[in-house]
């Protein structure tokens, strides 16, 4: 029985329509949804983070989604943990767990496990960006390099957050985060999972961008924002990096057009959406690409029950 245990992985850039198609697939294989997306884990925020509607969650079972306060601060850490128990739970009800976001670092957590690091310092942080912020990405490379050798064969010159990262741990611990890695523990077997990266022609996805921008202020993405700040959210929390809340707040205080407004977030989400193909290109070597023309194979093997 432990054999046949599988867990769906699908990943993608965002708007490229990863959520129909997890819906479809959990349709096919008596699956269940997971979220993997950093933004849509917010109980306050929907319409900019374009969480699954009502009608979708009452086709499909969907799991945690909007269960955080964006005054809570939520690290990779804790979805990991909550997520191993989601899946076994969804298992022991005979069912298929299918784990669909764009945040690759909760991917990642999951099928590599998660390095166990001491909490760096807010002030600490903040000096590092700081630093980074002033010297540039090239300079702040060769600073951590001859900080961390080790760092060199790790990160990409121009990872921005790896470097910054690699170079926080290194400053506050005094070892290397790749020595860490080492000892890092896997919680499932990597057999388990079937990984799927949707890949999608940039000027479809652009399209479709487009298009969910223009139905977020259809959909009151403006009394959202309103809504936000109302709550006094701490500037340090991740909730104030969703896309959308700085552009719309800038609207309210009259500095930029609402034209302006939209087309800022329409470019941020384009930027975004770049940044998880280059994501996808160092860390989803192993997983399976699909495109658009190859999902009506895809639901058909899922149909048969063939992965």
């Amino acid at each position: 029985m432990e054999r046949k245990k599988k867990v769906i992985l699908l990943a993608g850039p965002t708007a490229s329509g990863k959520s129909e198609i997890a819906i479809k697939l959990a349709s096919l294989i008596k699956g269940e949804i997971i979220n993997a997306d950093s933004m849509q884990i917010y109980k306050e925020i929907s319409i900019l983070t374009s969480k699954p509607n009502l009608q979708d969650t009452n086709i499909i079972k969907h799991h945690l989604y909007g269960f955080v306060s964006v005054k809570k601060n939520f690290s990779t850490g804790h979805w990991l943990k909550i997520v191993i128990k989601k899946i076994k739970e969804i298992w022991k009800k005979g069912k298929t767990p299918i784990v669909v976001g764009g945040t690759g670092l909760y991917f990642k957590a999951l099928t590599e496990g998660l390095v166990k690091i001491p909490d760096i310092p807010n002030n600490l942080r903040r000096q590092i960006r700081r630093l980074h912020k002033q010297i540039g990405q090239k300079k702040f490379f060769i600073k951590l390099v001859k900080i961390d050798p080790l760092s060199k064969k790790f990160v990409s010159p121009t990872d921005t957050q790896r470097s910054m990262r690699a170079y926080e741990v290194k400053k506050f611990t005094n070892k290397s985060l790749f020595t860490f890695k080492k000892k890092t523990k896997v919680n499932f077997n990597n057999n388990i999972f079937k990984k799927f990266f949707v890949n999608i022609p940039k000027n479809v996805l652009h399209k479709k961008i487009e298009k969910r921008v223009e139905k977020m202020f259809n959909e009151g993405a403006i009394d959202e924002v309103k809504k936000f700040y109302k709550l006094k959210v701490n500037r340090e929390l991740s909730a104030n990096k969703v896309i959308g809340i700085k552009e719309i707040r800038d609207y309210l205080l009259g500095t930029i057009t609402l034209i302006e407004t939209k087309e800022l977030i329409k470019q941020k989400t384009r930027q975004y959406a770049k940044r998880q193909f280059t994501w996808s290109r160092g860390h989803m070597k192993t997983w399976e690409t699909i495109y658009l023309s190859d999902l009506n194979d895809l639901f058909k093997k899922a149909k048969n029950k063939i992965f």
